[in-house]
């Protein structure tokens, strides 16, 4: 049918839809000769990332059969360009511009086989026509004064959506809809001039640029770009080409048409005094979901899954594609029937039709999805969404792509140790005790030094003193950019994540991350940084008067001196730092708790139960002995915030310090009715924190604290009830009700009978299964039967 473009000014613009796809223009379009037609440039105005931009791509280029090919890219890709014709390289694919001198400063520039840029390259480097990129410079645009992002005019685009303008013209509300009918869903038969559409294009970009000149709209950013694109066309000219094919975005066409091309002087008056900076240009592996608008790439497209299916497939892409979401939704254990299939193909195409567009596109497809596959189920739908409308590809590039050595590395132990890079999330379980394992985990805990997060631990918190690991690995192509950046540092993964954590080591700021730089160095198997981030530790304690900066090391020095064998490490020097850091924290407690406030004491109650937990871990009864003594003359204190007496008084009677009945007469005077009514609660809740089998089995400090709170005034209840409360809920369920099954069983002012209580809570019980697994309790304590 013959549509008229309505709304754009100047001359009327016609195009014609066969099949979904334009195929004529401008009838002065079509028929206008050129008196300078030797040389000849063809622009093709080109939709990023569009198969059938790709495909009209690859039939124009077999139409006129160039020779000499140029797509818009930066010109520094000119040097990688011939890699794309091996094999090995696989889209998708992103090149890399970068500076060397600060890699963070780096552009990347995505690929996919559905890419009408890619489909050009492949061409010419089968056809072996010279191949070229015109753009700004990656030079100028990563330089100094460029580095402001979007804000720098030598970044910005068009001020306006060129295809949403043409759709809201044609009628419709959704630019991806009206390019999906005229050019992504296109299926012209052999014979087709492939120009005439691309013409139509150019003609229709032209009114549009025409009317933002009108409107006082400049782009200068823009204006640079196209005047260095013209800079490489003139160049290719000159070299002698006369059939120049251009493949570009459908903005750009226009302004590189032979016959519009201003003077050279006027371009080289828009690209003079540009800044410059060193820049490297490389190849790195990308991912489909990288190429999803979801993923904030700006040229990104809704479902790159669907446009590669859609390139892929010859004739009707609806029914195959069905036939794809029906073997995913069965291997997730989700009922599928060949019925159902047919009915949605049927009711895609229906709605295409009442829709108006030539072929069922993505939102038919969808819409015929949900209500005969899926029942209306959204989560299924998300399935469908994340799995194939996106997809979870990764390419591939080859071994003689130009990498950094420390990239270099980083690949050659990624094959060697069965690491392969994957974009989705993966769970990997690691057994510290097999070699491969540890080598895995060692490489993983390094990389994480240099900031290159491919790994993520979970359960961190019991890492170091287990066997087992376990990661969640995702691979991110930003990730790249990060090894760049660590290259500096060393050229192997583990000369890199050694000099980087003795860097660390140097310029920390505190000891509590130089003690935990200690355990990941001793993760990461690095001896001589453990050796030099254990001698900034010690000589950072020696000068520190800090009692808190000291306790806050010794919980994590600690777990790298019990569980340092787990990765065969040597930790005789984290010991003897340590010994003099327990030490001084025994000396400097007592002083350290005086006269604080609410907030402080909060903050010292943790420490405290951190240096207990720590030196628990330590076989040394000197230590445990000095810590414990440093506890005792804390809880005697007079003044002493109510917090930090019951949680010492507490922590006394679990290392066996101090007796049941020596606690009771503590917690005693405590809740006397003498004692202050907030105090009392904040002993109570620094003494309850910890175990709740104490008070389970222990009815006379149960009985105590019932007869306290039932005792506290009504006044003063409801201030005490938040504090009681929080203290209480750090309990488990079971073992609260436990307790209340206890408190139930008290009488009045006294206890009854333990064995009675003992006898109305624990039910039934089977002695001969008890007497099953004594014999094995027996033994893991230690004791013989």
């Amino acid at each position: 049918m013959v549509r008229p473009l309505p709304g754009l000014p100047g001359p009327g613009l016609t195009v014609t839809f066969t099949d979904g796809a334009v195929a004529a223009a401008a009838p002065e379009a079509a028929t206008r000769t050129d008196a300078r037609a030797e040389p000849t440039v063809h622009v093709l105005g080109v939709r990023h990332h569009g198969p059938g931009s790709a495909r009209a791509v690859a039939e124009a280029l077999d139409q006129v059969a160039p020779d000499a090919v140029v797509i818009e890219g930066p010109p520094e890709l000119d040097a990688v360009a011939p890699l794309v014709a091996s094999p090995a390289m696989v889209p998708p694919v992103a090149a890399l511009v970068y500076r060397p001198d600060r890699p963070s400063a780096a552009a990347f520039y995505p690929f996919a086989a559905f890419s009408p840029e890619w489909v050009a390259l492949r061409w010419a480097l089968a056809h072996e026509v010279p191949v070229r990129f015109a753009d700004l410079a990656a030079t100028h645009v990563l330089a100094d004064e460029a580095e402001d992002d979007e804000g720098s005019d030598l970044r910005r685009g068009p001020g306006r959506d060129p295809l949403g303008a043409l759709a809201e013209a044609a009628g419709y509300d959704d630019a991806e809809r009206w390019w999906d009918d005229v050019v992504e869903h296109g299926r012209q038969g052999p014979g087709v001039d492939r120009l005439e559409a691309f013409a139509a294009i150019t003609e229709a970009m032209a009114e549009l640029r025409r009317a933002e000149g009108d409107a006082g709209i400049v782009d200068t950013g823009n204006e640079r770009r196209e005047a260095a694109m013209r800079r490489v066309l003139r160049a290719v000219v000159k070299d002698g080409a006369t059939r120049v094919v251009v493949v570009c975005g459908a903005w750009h066409a226009p302004a590189l048409q032979l016959a519009t091309w201003p003077s050279v002087a006027a371009d080289n008056k828009l690209l003079k005094g540009l800044p410059k900076a060193k820049v490297a240009a490389t190849w790195v592996p990308w991912t489909s979901s990288r190429l999803s608008r979801s993923s904030g790439y700006g040229a990104g497209v809704t479902a790159p899954g669907w446009y590669g299916h859609l390139l892929a497939t010859e004739g009707d892409p609806l029914a195959p594609w069905l036939v794809r979401t029906a073997r995913l939704l069965r291997d997730e254990q989700l009922d599928t029937s060949s019925a159902s299939v047919i009915e949605a193909v049927r009711l895609a195409e229906a709605l295409a039709g009442l829709r108006g567009r030539p072929l069922a596109g993505l939102s038919e497809t969808l819409d015929a999805t949900r209500s005969v596959m899926l029942g209306g189920r959204d989560d299924a739908l998300a399935l469908v969404s994340r799995r194939l409308l996106v997809g979870d590809d990764i390419g591939a590039v080859p071994l003689e792509t130009p990498m950094v050595p420390l990239a270099r590395d980083l690949a050659d132990q990624q094959r060697r140790l069965r690491l392969t890079p994957k974009p989705l999330p993966t769970t990997v379980d690691l057994d510290l005790r097999t070699t491969s394992h540890l080598a895995r985990s060692r490489l993983l805990w390094r990389l994480r030094l240099l900031r290159i997060f491919w790994g993520e631990p979970i359960d961190a918190g019991r890492t170091l003193g287990t066997f087992r690991e376990r990661w969640l690995l995702e691979w991110a192509p930003e990730l790249t950019v990060r090894v760049i950046e660590a290259a500096g540092a060393g050229t192997t993964v583990e000369a890199a994540a050694s000099a980087t954590a003795r860097a660390r080591a140097e310029s920390a700021p505190h000891l509590g991350e130089l003690t935990q730089l200690v355990g990941d160095c001793l993760l990461a198997d690095l001896p001589e940084a453990v050796a030099a981030t254990m001698a900034a530790v010690a000589e950072r304690t020696a000068l520190t008067h800090d009692t808190a900066a000291l306790m806050d090391a010794v919980e994590p020095l600690a777990r790298v001196q019990r569980y340092g064998d787990v990765r065969r490490a040597d930790t005789e020097l984290v010991g003897r730092v340590l010994s003099g850091i327990v030490t001084r924290v025994a000396i400097g407690l007592p002083a350290a708790a005086a006269s604080l406030d609410d907030d402080a004491a909060v903050a010292l109650a943790h420490r405290v139960g951190a240096v207990n937990r720590g030196v628990a871990l330590l076989d040394d009864d000197g230590l445990r002995g000095a810590w414990l003594g440093s506890l005792a003359a804390l809880a005697d204190r007079q003044g002493l915030h109510g917090l930090l007496g019951g949680r010492a008084n507490r922590l006394l009677l679990d290392g066996g310090r101090r007796s049941a009945p020596e606690v009771r007469v503590q917690l005693s005077l405590a809740l006397s009715r003498g004692a202050e009514h907030t105090r009392a609660a904040a002993w109570l809740e620094g003494f309850l924190e910890g175990d709740a089998l104490l008070l389970v089995h222990d009815h006379d400090l149960l009985a105590v604290i019932d007869e306290w709170l039932a005792g506290v005034p009504t006044t003063a209840f409801d201030d005490l009830l938040p504090l009681v409360r929080r203290a209480f809920a750090r309990y488990a369920k079971p073992e609260r009700r436990l307790i209340g099954q206890h408190v139930r069983a008290l009488e009045p002012g006294a206890l009854r009978s333990v064995a009675a209580v003992d006898a109305a809570s624990a039910g039934g019980r089977d002695e001969e299964r008890a007497a099953r697994v004594l014999p094995r309790l027996l033994e893991l304590i230690g004791r013989e039967g």
